[in-house]
């Protein structure tokens, strides 16, 4: 069963709890009928991910078996056979696109718009994975995009509003990781001397110059969502004082990443680096209280 799990990347869907972060700033978590539209979508949006990794690992095999990690996968590894593949795909594009006509008749009103949302999220990974992931720049705007559309899945699928400063600051985050990522396969491949064509176009320099900009546009997207009327008004005035806590957290991760190198990417760096993990539960709480205790 593991290997399917494998196959699915279950383990990537904790990118599709970006989904939930239109009902959980808008203070309606507590909603019942809003936490199951989002957890609805939370599910299509992770099948249709799977559907995407399926297409990829059945088209990178071959360049799969050459890598010292990809090569476990359960594709180029043999694990799981070419023909059982294409059957899990077929049967999971089947069950999405049943769950997308389902909802259409049981959730809100803007529901088309989610369903446009997972195809357009479809669509696009697609010409990513056999075209666009070749191409520098291209590629990493692509999965900053995919994040974007994460976030407005949720707002269609539960009709609640995302301000244009909360759009920006998902992709502008989104991007951050995506050059981090780019970065330490850089430093990696100068270390291992294998490169692959996905790196082509970047080199280290430009990586740390893309992220520090990055880095400085997330915090000012940060500043401005909260300092935006909606937000003011749906919240208490002082909620912008937690751009302190995001200045300290894209430091500390520039500070890790180009004083001391690390070569991991962004999210493996949070989930090691304790300075980072305590600046982010400290800034949940206090959003927390921002927006539930007034």
């Amino acid at each position: 069963m593991t290997k399917f799990f494998k196959l699915l990347r279950v383990e990537q869907w904790v990118k599709n709890l970006f989904v939930f972060a239109p009902l959980f700033f808008s203070g309606n978590v507590t909603n019942s009928k809003l936490l199951l539209e989002s957890i609805f979508a939370f599910v299509v949006f992770s099948l249709t991910a799977s559907c995407i990794y399926i297409i990829n690992d059945y088209s990178d095999i071959e360049s799969d078996r050459k890598h010292p990690e990809k090569r476990n996968r359960p594709l180029a590894s043999g694990a799981i056979s070419k023909n059982t593949a294409r059957t899990i795909l077929v049967l999971l594009i089947a069950f999405v696109t049943a769950l997308i006509f389902f909802g259409q008749s049981y959730f809100h009103q803007n529901y088309w718009k989610f369903s446009t949302i997972i195809l357009l999220y479809f669509v696009m990974n697609v010409l990513y994975t056999f075209k666009l992931k070749h191409v520098a720049i291209v590629d990493i705007c692509i999965i900053a995009t995919g994040f974007v559309l994460r976030v407005l899945a949720g707002g269609y699928a539960t009709g609640i509003f995302i301000s244009q400063w909360a759009i920006l600051l998902t992709f502008v985050l989104a991007l951050v990781l995506a050059i981090g990522k780019r970065r330490g396969e850089l430093i990696n491949a100068q270390i291992s001397g294998r490169t692959r064509k996905a790196l082509d176009g970047y080199n280290v320099q430009f990586a740390d110059i893309a992220l520090s900009i990055s880095c400085a546009l997330a915090i000012v997207c940060y500043l401005m969502f909260t300092l935006s009327p909606e937000v003011q008004k749906r919240f208490h005035p002082r909620v912008f004082y937690t751009v302190i806590f995001v200045v300290f957290a894209f430091l500390r991760y520039l500070q890790q990443t180009l004083v001391y190198n690390k070569t991991e990417s962004p999210t493996k760096i949070v989930y090691k680096d304790h300075y980072i993990q305590a600046t982010l539960v400290l800034w949940l709480i206090s959003f927390l209280l921002q927006i539930y205790f007034k």
